[in-house]
């Protein structure tokens, strides 16, 4: 019988009343299928508690010992539902990173798995235990705890599934997944299923149903990801692709903004540096999205980009050692606004209809990005709400 592993987000664990509610849907579904892996989040905002302690005591805190602080949450989420299922008779034992050696490399804070030893996991699930383990965390080669960034719960509960030759069900506070946040839009549609390029583009856009991460890992080994609420009776949805899929749909399959990044511009920059720049950038482990520049003039040229909004700083200590102050310039009222749909690879015109709604709303474009199936605009954060409405409603999202 195949192993099933979900994942349980901070929400859906954030108190006791709760956590006993997933064990006691847990012990049910164990009569369906007898080897359940379980892979919890923090309770709640345990995680941006825990940030705002650290930085309590300091601007800067040490990320190593931020992973170490942060990796706590989930140890506390797995003992307990460890011990609420254990206490309904059902045998449960809980598993940290470090016990398992889920093998990690890159940064503090945003590490990758490397692999995961699931001999102790193969082990327990044969003697008919249930196996809970934390999830968005690792160890490095030094030794230490590390973590995989907001929400890495998802990579890891991939990540075991892929190991483990198992499915994957994730559970939020959302029964399923949407054309566009419906905190955001009122009238969203639920999408039965979408396909893992699509649900890739939407992610990395910030859509926050899922890691980014985790859906480039289902995709390459072929993991479908089901997607719905916690203890909750309404479908979810699919993410998956192949021959499963419809062949035809809409054009627009989703709209994902993020508040998450800053723009910096450089004026007057010698074109000769560019690469240097982003060189420097990315040694720095910085993410770059969005680059524009103009076409170059006697070597000069104007050139922007955005990254997350908490690497500023450590960016423009290198922007500083090639231009001065007075050509740089830093907006950090922007939105990311994308667009994402198969369609697009066969249809005209999205573009256009794109800019001509923004434009009827004087909604300023600051920077564009595009692929096949995705189209990002960077917009002033003030105009966040009214983008979303009238281009949800003018591609029936």
């Amino acid at each position: 019988m195949d192993v099933v592993v979900q994942k349980y987000g901070g929400s859906s664990v954030s108190c006791t009343d709760k956590i006993k509610s997933i064990a006691k849907n847990i012990i049910q579904r164990k009569k369906q299928n007898s080897k359940i892996v379980v892979v919890v989040s923090a309770m709640g905002d345990t995680t941006d508690d825990y940030i705002k302690l650290a930085n309590g005591i300091t601007e800067k805190p040490s990320k190593r010992e931020l992973d170490v602080l942060m990796s706590t949450g989930e140890m506390i989420s797995a003992s307990l539902l460890a011990m609420a299922l254990n206490s309904l008779g059902c045998d449960s034992i809980s598993y940290s990173a470090y016990q398992l050696q889920i093998s990690a490399s890159g940064s503090h804070g945003k590490s990758q798995i490397d692999d995961i030893d699931v001999s102790k996991i193969e082990k327990s699930l044969e003697e008919g235990k249930v196996v809970i383990v934390t999830g968005f965390q690792g160890v490095n080669d030094k030794g230490d705890i590390t973590t995989l960034g907001r929400g890495g719960s998802d990579t890891s509960a991939v990540a075991l599934a892929v190991k483990l030759n198992g499915k994957c069900e994730i559970y939020t506070d959302v029964d399923g997944i949407y054309s566009t946040d419906p905190r955001k839009y009122k009238d969203a549609k639920k999408l039965q299923e979408i396909e893992y390029e699509e649900m890739l583009e939407l992610a990395s856009s910030g859509a926050q149903v899922m890691h980014s991460r985790s859906i480039e890992l289902a995709q390459k080994h072929g993991i479908e990801i089901y997607v719905g609420l916690s203890c909750g009776k309404e479908k979810g949805t699919y993410i998956r692709g192949g021959k499963e899929m419809k062949l035809e749909g809409k054009v627009i399959t989703g709209l994902a903004t993020s508040d998450e990044d800053t723009s910096i511009t450089i004026k007057d920059f010698n074109s000769n540096n560019i690469a240097s720049l982003f060189e420097d950038i990315a040694n720095k482990g910085i993410s770059v999205d969005m680059i524009s520049q103009t076409a170059p003039v006697d070597e000069k040229i104007s050139v922007s980009f955005t990254i997350p909004k908490e690497e500023l700083n450590e960016c423009k200590s290198i922007v500083s050692s090639y231009a001065s102050d007075e050509e740089v310039v830093i907006d950090n009222n922007i939105t990311k606004f994308s667009l994402v749909g198969l369609g697009m690879k066969n249809t005209h015109g999205v573009a256009s209809k794109v800019f001509k709604i923004f434009n009827e709303n004087n909604i300023g474009i600051k920077l564009i990005t595009t692929s096949e199936i995705r189209i990002t605009c960077a917009i002033d954060s003030k105009d966040k709400q009214i983008a979303i409405n009238k281009i949800a409603r003018g591609f029936d999202l």
